[in-house]
């Protein structure tokens, strides 16, 4: 990867996660996204990784820690996973796909997490559907997040690439 796409890309995924300190409302954050643009995007695996949490860490440095943290870090390395899924396919239809493959599986993750660590419901299946019945609204607010911050970062880059040649892709030499 060139040093100006690993740049560009790095600070991208820095002001995206930097975003979260700004005023929003509830659970319209650039998280799932930014795990999805790393992962369809870096070449090196461990970047893919290693980049966005390292923002998330920085960001929740100055936001606050919480209890169940890890979880949502596994969730969001998932959803890098799922952008690698993406690498040679960032059209509209494939993007919009796994955003909404990020969005359900953070939201099962999390709340099944939350219904497992805390009291709010019975340890029963009728407990963990109430679980996520209740956290629809929340689900709602996530995917329109999702949504839009995945359209801003793949869109917005896609853009870029066009206009600056040296933000794209190194192609293999027998291609």
């Amino acid at each position: 990867m060139n040093k100006e796409r690993l740049f560009t890309l790095t600070l991208i995924i820095l002001a995206a996660a930097a975003s979260r300190l700004l005023p929003h409302p509830d659970n319209v954050t650039p998280i799932a996204a930014i795990a999805l643009f790393a992962g369809a995007h870096f070449e090196r695996k461990w970047l893919a990784f290693f980049v966005p949490l390292s923002a998330m860490l920085l960001s929740n440095a100055i936001i606050g820690f919480y209890d169940q943290m890890y979880v949502t870090y596994i969730a969001f390395a998932l959803i890098v996973c799922i952008g690698f899924v993406l690498r040679g396919k960032r059209t509209f239809l494939p993007v919009v796909l796994a955003t909404l493959a990020g969005s359900v599986s953070f939201f099962l993750i999390t709340n099944c997490a939350l219904w497992i660590h805390n009291d709010l419901y019975p340890k029963t299946i009728d407990g963990i559907i109430t679980g996520y019945v209740m956290a629809i609204p929340f689900f709602k607010n996530t995917l329109i997040g999702d949504l839009f911050y995945s359209g801003l970062l793949f869109g917005g880059f896609a853009l870029a690439e066009r206009r600056f040649t040296r933000l794209q892709p190194r192609q293999p030499a027998n291609a």
